[in-house]
């Protein structure tokens, strides 16, 4: 095509090679590197380009003393869901940019129908849709019970027509879904290129920011789990979030991986239903539904998630092998951290580990990363390679060191008050927290250890009882 030339573009840090190359020589990247067309531009065109964009913004490119600079206040509003606004930070701010990426299927155009319906009762909201026909989103809308007040349609790819209807229109949110299926007259390359993904959402971030519009972006990802297009794009918006969950599951779960106005460690929880996503307002006692009772290999822990404690249930399952090499299988556990936790066993305790394939499982879909998660799964493994089980009403709290040493964790009375609350009776917490600070709740029972093996005594204590389970 004349007037474009085809590049070998980075997704990690854009460099451009006019030659597809396995290793970005600039960021030591490894396979990053995606086919693109883009267009050459003459001298004097660009240089035009440039001066007018330099005079269109030269109001805002004025050097201003610190002493003088306002301090803006962010305001902030609801969006209908608890859970979403907990994972904002408290709400959606007013000239933000929100991307909002997560698998096929997983439920990221129904929040987003579901909340504009909310947002619409005080706010005018656009919704741009490059994907589905007009009609397709009255019918979703039908099904999910949104009025659409205050709520309007535009199915459009072209960004410059986007743009167009946004002056026009004047919203006070525009939804984009997605970022992927816009395109732009200054690219030249397809839909969903490099090229094309970084000058649309430019301009959107551009529009959000000098008129105060709240942006919401849909991001596709792609088959390594990561957000389709350049990796910048992430680092230009202000808030990323994961929509995380199996498609075969109903439970759905937002977490932020980015958050310029507020923190990163908050999740919220979903469930789909044939109505939509609802929220999940209390996690715990969903993601205990259904534990069997007084049987090996299972012992409930209470890990955080920002500031929200959450129990959750581990299982082990502990079986001889019939391999030379025993397998290792784990599911919402880290797989690195579950071996290691298996080796100081090995060690520390002599169990055989290594006759036996070890599976692990975290209940609901949870993923469960934190440290203070180790003693849970450590009692779990030995439960089930003893066949002793743990008390349906004891929970264990802490980390493991390599010397089978029992660390303290943070948060421990909010983590007991949440057992408590859950009916649990006994807990088991490493000693070094109440060294450093007494803990007494009424109704619960601490029982502090120093390490592994006087776990393993408490474990030990438990008889099983035949027929149950």
């Amino acid at each position: 095509m004349k007037g474009t030339k085809t590049v070998y573009i980075c997704s990690e840090c854009e460099y451009q090679s006019p030659k597809w190359m396995g290793k970005c020589p600039q960021c030591g990247a490894w396979n990053s590197m995606t086919e693109d067309v883009v267009a050459v531009k003459e001298p004097s065109k660009a240089a035009a380009s440039l001066s007018r964009l330099s005079a269109a913004n030269e109001k805002e490119s004025r050097a201003v003393a610190f002493d003088e600079v306002e301090l803006p206040s962010y305001m902030r509003f609801d969006t209908g869901m608890e859970e979403l606004d907990r994972v904002l930070g408290g709400g959606l701010v007013h000239g933000s940019v929100v991307l909002l990426s997560g698998e096929p299927g997983i439920g990221k155009s129904t929040l987003l129908m579901q909340i504009s319906d909310a947002l619409g009762a005080a706010k005018k909201v656009l919704y741009v849709s490059g994907e589905e026909s007009s009609g397709q989103l009255k019918l979703r809308a039908k099904r999910l019970g949104v009025q659409g007040k205050n709520l309007m349609i535009l199915t459009e790819t072209n960004m410059e027509n986007v743009l167009s209807q946004v002056n026009g229109v004047k919203p006070d949110i525009l939804i984009v879904d997605s970022i992927q299926t816009m395109f732009s007259d200054m690219a030249s390359s397809a839909p969903g290129s490099i090229s094309q993904v970084k000058e649309c959402a430019l301009a959107l971030i551009g529009k959000a920011k000098h008129e105060g519009i709240s942006v919401i972006l849909v991001g596709h990802v792609n088959k390594e789990g990561g957000i389709a297009g350049p990796k910048v794009l992430e680092h230009m918006v202000d808030a990323v979030l994961y929509f995380e969950g199996e498609r075969h599951q109903s439970y759905r779960i937002i977490r932020a991986i980015k958050n310029r106005f507020g923190s990163t460690n908050e999740i919220g929880v979903f469930e789909m239903t044939d109505l939509g996503l609802c929220e999940v307002r209390n996690p715990s006692e969903v993601l205990l539904a259904g534990r069997p009772k007084n049987v090996p290999g299972n012992c409930a822990v209470c890990t955080m998630e920002g500031t929200r404690p959450l129990i959750a249930e581990i299982q082990a399952l502990v079986t001889p092998t019939a391999f030379p090499a025993p397998r290792r299988t784990s599911n919402g556990l880290d797989y690195n951290r579950m071996c290691l936790i298996l080796a100081v066993l090995e060690k520390r305790l002599g169990l055989k580990f290594y006759l036996n394939d070890v599976y692990s499982n975290v209940i609901g879909g949870l993923r469960v990363d934190e440290p203070a998660s180790d003693l849970a799964t450590a009692l779990s493994l030995i439960s089930s390679l003893t066949d002793k089980y743990v008390p349906d009403t004891t929970i264990a709290i802490g980390e493991l060191g390599l010397s089978g040493e029992c660390r303290a964790v943070g948060n421990l009375e909010q983590r007991v008050k949440e057992a408590a609350r859950l009916g649990f009776t006994r807990v088991i917490v490493p000693l070094r927290n109440l060294e450093m600070r007494s803990l007494q709740i009424e109704g619960i029972e601490i029982v502090p250890i120093r390490g592994i093996y006087e776990a393993l005594k408490e474990l030990k204590s438990a008889e099983h009882l035949p027929g149950e389970g």
